[in-house]
């Protein structure tokens, strides 16, 4: 099925279009123009092969919306297209490998893996392939936060692990990035800086611990059925340094799902610019922005898609910061052996690195590392979509665009044509998100800016795989802090530009709602 929806889509896939034919086997790129460093639409880390005019033409007519709801879709049971795993309920369900990988790759994969499963220890340590830990860390390993390469969760209790959900730091002001339009300046908290650290090494205490006390709020559906919400409430508790800045914003997030970034880091600029409107112009509410961030990796302004505010622009950029900030590693995009510890954490600093030259080209994690552990990251399979033909399911697949759901949470795309990347390269692909910036609300808000996103915008989250998390990880866990315990308290707590659909979920008769959640357990 995939290889003929490539037929009929045609050849290369990239921003620029060109008149010239193009295939995987003869391709003729187009030169993009030259690039300046403050062009954040460019896209350095894809090789990409241009997309003609006549094959735009024939994505534009695969990718509108369907009119008929009686039948799936075309390719529609294959959300990440050739690259879709087979449906398996369990709780490896988001650790395959995409079935189009070649098989010269999987010991990549798997070695990706390794590193991404591995314990990392305190420095110095006779193990110096696994030393440098901390010594002020969130995590042990990448798998501890992303459960299962699922999603993480909130504690429930005082007395409950904390492993996979962190707080954000920051405090208004900082230095500009004129490249960055509306850039909203800030800057780590000058004592524990940018990510609070809840963990430490023996023989040095872990900066504090994040409190967390929950408010529960009842909502009425127009069918009279209850749902409590939980409104939570966030803290540094038991700092060891004394109080943060009195400005401190604060923002709770959990580990985000693993699977399909590799198809989201392939979709191409141009498109997902295409779905932006933050001005409002075709008056529905709907005002999504792209977010813009600064790449450590290119240095240079680039689109960000990835994380709750899409704060980083590429998976290698993401799984550096990771190692950074969750694990204090260092690595060759950010080559501090102290992880996030600020210079008033001077005994913190100063504590043995693991670091040695002549092991992992000087540094905790090397560049073979980083990038075995991107690889692995890139393509984390998408399991296959179950149930899409039952009458209910379709059923909440119309309300769905009835309503507004998709006018954030969009469909589908077509990746780029990627040279030696088939994994990703010239996928039809239903992530169902736009992966823009939306206001949220007031409800959803945590008040702290990053980068060009306010206080009170987050990512579109892709929904593929959505009702599989609780089966993956044991705990339904939904929103950017885990506040959402079901699908229905995830609507509910919609607000912003979402308000008028999730307004409209509330006022649905029983059987239609229960349909809509239907389609969405169905992704």
């Amino acid at each position: 099925m995939a290889a003929a929806l490539a037929a009929s889509l045609g050849a290369a896939v990239a921003p620029g279009l060109s008149d010239t034919p193009s295939d995987a086997l003869r391709a003729v790129p187009v030169a993009p123009g030259p690039a300046t460093a403050t062009d954040w639409q460019a896209e350095p880390h894809l090789p990409i092969t241009p997309r003609t005019r006549a094959e735009a033409a024939r994505i534009a007519a695969v990718l509108a919306p369907p009119a008929d709801f009686t039948r799936p879709e075309p390719f529609e049971d294959k959300p990440a297209g050739a690259a879709t795993a087979r449906f398996v309920p369990n709780a490896d369900a988001f650790s395959h490998f995409p079935p189009n990988l070649p098989r010269a790759r999987e010991m990549d994969f798997k070695l990706g893996n390794a590193i991404f499963r591995k314990l990392w220890v305190g420095a110095p340590s006779s193990t110096k392939g696994s030393d440098g830990l901390g010594p002020l860390y969130n995590a042990r390993a990448c798998q501890n936060c992303h459960i299962k390469d699922g999603r993480g969760h909130l504690p429930q209790g005082p007395d409950d692990s904390r492993v996979s959900a962190f707080l954000r730091l920051s405090v208004p002001g900082g230095p500009a990035r004129p490249e960055i339009p509306d850039y909203i300046a800030t800057s780590p908290d000058p004592v524990y800086g940018a990510q609070l650290q809840d963990l430490a090494l023996a023989g040095f205490l872990a900066e504090a611990r994040m409190g967390v006390a929950w408010a529960e709020e009842p909502v009425t559906l127009a069918d009279g059925t209850v749902v409590t919400l939980r409104r939570p409430s966030f803290a540094v508790e038991d700092p060891v340094h004394g109080a943060p800045h009195p400005d401190l914003q604060i923002s709770a997030r959990v580990a985000p799902q693993m699977i399909g970034l590799g198809l989201l880091e392939a979709v191409p600029v141009a498109d997902i610019l295409a779905l932006a409107d933050a001005d409002d112009r075709d008056g529905d509410g709907i005002s999504g922005r792209p977010q813009i961030v600064w790449s450590s990796e290119f240095d240079r302004p680039m689109l960000g898609r990835f994380g709750h505010k899409a704060g980083n622009a590429t998976i290698r950029e993401q799984s550096a910061s990771a190692f950074l900030g969750d694990m204090g590693l260092s690595n060759p995009l950010f080559p501090f052996p102290f992880g996030e510890c600020s210079e008033a954490q001077a005994a913190c600093r100063a504590a043995p690195a693991g670091q040695e030259p002549d092991v992992r080209e000087g540094l905790e994690v090397d560049g073979l590392g980083l990038d075995l552990v991107t690889f692995y990251s890139r393509n984390l399979a998408v399991p296959a979509r179950r149930d899409l033909d039952d009458p209910q399911v379709l059923r909440g697949k119309k309300i769905a665009h009835d309503i507004g759901c998709t006018s954030c949470h969009n469909p589908k795309f077509v990746t780029h044509r990627l040279d030696g990347r088939p994994e990703q390269s010239f996928q039809l692909i239903w992530p169902h998100s736009d992966m823009l910036l939306h206001d949220m609300g007031e409800g959803l808000a945590d008040n702290r800016p990053e980068s060009r996103a306010t206080g009170r915008e987050w990512r579109t989250a892709p929904l593929w795989g959505i009702s599989l998390n609780g089966t993956v990880t044991g705990v339904e866990s939904y929103l950017h802090d885990g506040r959402a315990r079901s699908l229905i308290e995830a609507i509910l707590w919609h607000g912003g530009e979402a308000q008028p659909a999730r307004d409209a979920v509330v006022a649905l008769p029983t059987p239609d709602r229960k349909a809509l959640i239907a389609w969405l357990r169905s992704l």
